[in-house]
């Protein structure tokens, strides 16, 4: 739970950071200058939710590889390298993507895919993935990844993301000015927004925030469906993919830096923020596939 939570902190702390610049740069005393300026703050809203989100998706693939100490596989060093370069090629000819970079970091079973753009991603698979899956197994994971990429999941996510913020800085904002008006009644000496504002806005960024994630988690539990669906396709047949959900169900996932965790192949257990649902779920729509 606490990797989920840091999760959806990422992008909060980018939303609120905008906030505070927007702050002191005095945006805030032009909307409410003379009455609220709803105009003003729905075009305001739309660059903060969007660029907080876009930001996030910008840096993700630097990020990732910092956080979860990826080391690139830039020329094979040994046969099961070259077998997972040679895997990532194959599955992204087949899903008519560009040729990801390939990676394998420290760490128990599990696996991610992240980058802002299909034909420049990334895919990096941990050494307990590799050491505890049979090589089919690890192949449907790897599909699995470049499905995820194939089907524009981390964009997606980004401009559902983005919609979110959005909504919650217009909101905690036309809230805060109500509060603030209220709480001000009767005074003339003062212009500009007041603490109510100030308070009531930061704390609703936090708390619709956090309302915001639980939407967004249940999008990310729909897209692991998808991608788990894809890399049945990418192999011609989905008993690899629940062979490997059946193992991973029987491990302890690796936990994954919170700038990744939505796109690993395992998530956790948590009900509202999980971005993964959970492992029997996943393997009884894979066996209603036809």
């Amino acid at each position: 739970m606490k990797r989920i939570v840091l999760f959806v902190l990422t992008n909060l702390a980018i939303v609120l950071v905008l906030g505070i610049v927007a702050n002191l740069l005095g945006v805030n005393r032009y909307l409410t200058a003379n009455g609220l300026n709803l105009g003003a703050l729905l075009g305001f809203a739309l660059i903060m939710g969007f660029g907080g989100a876009f930001i996030s998706l910008l840096i993700s693939k630097p990020v990732a590889k910092w956080s979860a100490g990826v080391q690139i596989i830039e020329q094979p060093r040994n046969a099961d390298e070259a077998w997972i370069v040679n895997t990532v090629r194959k599955f992204a000819d087949q899903a008519g993507i560009g040729m990801p970079e390939v990676g394998i970091f420290e760490g128990e079973p599990n696996a991610f895919a992240t980058g802002a753009f299909k034909n420049s991603a990334l895919v990096a698979v941990s050494t307990g993935l590799l050491s505890n899956m049979t090589r089919e197994e690890v192949e449907a994971v790897i599909g699995h990844e470049v499905a995820h990429i194939a089907n524009g999941d981390m964009v997606t996510m980004t401009l559902i993301q983005g919609v979110m913020n959005t909504f919650v800085v217009f909101l905690s904002r036309v809230i805060g000015y109500a509060v603030d008006s209220f709480l001000r009644k009767g005074d003339q000496e003062n212009s500009g927004p007041g603490i109510g504002y100030y308070v009531t806005t930061i704390v609703l960024d936090i708390v619709l925030g956090f309302l915001a994630a639980i939407i967004v988690a249940w999008f990310s539990r729909q897209r692991e469906f998808r991608a788990d669906a894809g890399a049945a396709q990418l192999m011609g047949r989905k008993q690899p993919m629940i062979n490997a959900l059946s193992r991973l169900g029987g491990l302890t996932p690796g936990e994954l830096p919170k700038s990744v965790a939505a796109m690993g192949i395992a998530g956790g257990i948590g009900q509202l923020f999980s971005t993964h649902p959970p492992i029997e779920e996943r393997i009884a729509a894979l066996q209603a596939m036809r």
